[in-house]
């Protein structure tokens, strides 16, 4: 699976004084969208840490266009933009009724408890893909 959709409703413990979606929360919803992605694709996180490895946030960039504001329902889109042997870059945007709100892209990388990177295996690359 390459891409997936989830819609989220801005809560208002997630807004500043303004009442805007605070910064911070979209990264957040990012991590929502991807997991989810990868739960629809038949992974699971947690079997994947019990066997020793993480998917590890290296880096984030985030344009942020339009405010979302307190009880928006927003639609997220999250793409599997490339897989290498240990990394994985996702691609995101962020809707309110089909305006851009944001767009981002993350990568991840495996590592092992001890935080060395590793190879992703083939059955975890298999749902990314």
């Amino acid at each position: 699976m390459t891409e997936h959709e989830i819609e989220i409703r801005v809560r208002y413990c997630e807004t500043d004084a303004m009442g805007f979606l605070h910064h911070a929360n979209y990264l957040s919803y990012f991590e929502m969208g991807r997991t989810e992605m990868f739960r629809a694709a038949g992974g699971n996180y947690r079997k994947m840490e019990q066997a020793g490895l993480f998917l590890v946030v290296v880096k984030v960039t985030c344009n942020y266009r339009r405010p979302a504001r307190y009880d928006d329902l927003l639609t997220l889109r999250t793409r599997l933009k490339n897989a290498g042997p240990a990394k994985l870059d996702h691609e995101y945007l962020l809707m309110c009724d089909g305006t851009v709100l944001a767009e981002a892209e993350v990568r991840l990388a495996c590592v092992d408890r001890d935080g060395s990177i590793r190879r992703i295996p083939e059955e975890i690359r298999a749902t990314c893909e």
